[in-house]
């Protein structure tokens, strides 16, 4: 009994001495995440955790516009192999909205239409969405405006804000959802966001290639948020959320109550309806109900490959081809996403808890395919 007295002293010294060290040497995000994740009984980031955050709220208007439901909605059962990884991957929503109406949905894991969940990267292409929109009120002047105008820090660099859209500012950045010593764990989880931003160099010629980094639209949330004066969810409220009818208001995450910055990067927490309306915002090259919310030369850049050599990415979204049809998309890190085919008119909405695991940080994983193929099985029947 003395033993294990003298060993549970011993093991209480040793943690109060790795806490201290972590304030003293600035990792003290690491206890957030520890207390967010692991004391969550989670082992990851997870989709419903923006009770353990601050949020600054979205709001929808006064005036919603739910989507209409299509006149075979739901006649199709899903089919055997989407039931199968719906069940493997953790979905919990699945929608196919053809004509701008749903065609068929489903929730799982008892979440509803209208449960709130995190869009994780779903967020960068909103948060570009919201670089259009700057631009189209004359707050930015162009992509062409240099992030310096903006941040003094960067004078020496020569990163324009359509370098951090399109991932091309040669920022020093190593996207890393593991280790929790990395930039991209500090981001989520730090409590003065913008210090951390502004401490990070351009190491890379700007403007060159693409190269996947969540900072890059971290600062340009930083950015859009200086140009506009605006917090970025009062922004989004006006600009997109309630001109565009969202049914619910939505959170953003921020990174403390003192600070109040927006991880831009991620971190949006809303329902599948209204993260699919910016799908059918962009199919409809910026236009909702008549009104041009966005301006269409901006839409077209935004889902057309900046670099030959990426085809994978334009600015903010991400792009793919499966056969002869042609998709762009949100993606976020769980295997949140929006996919849209305009040309047929079809938007697919997943969200859920896993993806499958074959990641690669810039690329496309398989079962994205997957959601695709099978909506289209469903459509065909």
């Amino acid at each position: 009994m003395k033993f294990l007295k003298k060993l549970l002293k011993w093991f209480l010294i040793t943690i109060g001495v790795i806490i201290i060290l972590l304030y003293v040497f600035d990792y003290s995000y690491i206890l957030k995440g520890v207390r967010v994740v692991y004391f969550t009984g989670h082992n990851t980031a997870f989709i419903d955790d923006y009770p353990y955050f601050e949020n600054d709220t979205i709001k929808k208007g006064t005036h919603t516009n739910p989507w209409p439901y299509h006149k075979a909605y739901n006649s199709v059962k899903e089919t055997k192999k989407l039931s199968e990884v719906h069940k493997d991957w953790g979905t919990i929503a699945y929608l196919i909205i053809k004509n701008d109406s749903i065609w068929f949905e489903n929730y799982y894991n008892g979440f509803s239409n209208d449960s709130k969940t995190n869009s994780f990267s779903m967020a960068k292409s909103i948060t570009t969405s919201l670089l259009g929109k700057a631009i189209m009120e004359g707050y930015i002047k162009s992509l062409d405006q240099p992030l310096s105008d903006f941040y003094p820090e960067y004078k020496d660099a020569k990163t324009t804000v359509g370098d951090l859209a399109s991932m091309a500012s040669g920022l020093d950045w190593v996207e890393d959802y593991t280790g929790p010593f990395s930039i991209t764990a500090r981001a989520n989880y730090d409590d003065d966001l913008a210090e951390t931003m502004l401490n990070q160099k351009i190491v890379e010629t700007p403007g060159k290639k693409f190269k996947y980094l969540s900072g890059d639209t971290q600062l340009l949330g930083m950015v859009i948020q200086k140009a506009t004066g605006k917090s970025l969810a009062n922004y989004l409220s006006e600009s997109f959320w309630e001109p565009m009818g969202a049914t619910e208001d939505a959170l953003w995450q921020l990174d403390d109550g003192k600070h109040r910055l927006a991880k831009a990067f991620c971190c949006i927490s809303s329902n599948a309806r209204d993260f699919a309306r910016f799908g059918k915002l962009y199919k409809d090259h910026g236009k909702w109900n008549g009104k041009q919310l966005l301006d269409s030369a901006f839409v077209a850049k935004s889902i057309t490959p900046r670099f030959k050599e990426s085809p994978q990415y334009g600015y903010g979204w991400w792009l793919k081809d499966i056969g002869d049809k042609h998709f762009f998309m949100m993606r976020g890190h769980l295997g949140q996403y929006v996919i849209v085919e305009p040309n047929d008119n079809v938007i697919i909405v997943r969200l859920g808890h896993r993806k499958s695991p074959d990641q690669d940080v810039g690329q496309f994983t398989n079962d994205i395919t997957v959601y695709i193929e099978e909506a289209y099985k469903m459509l065909e029947k």
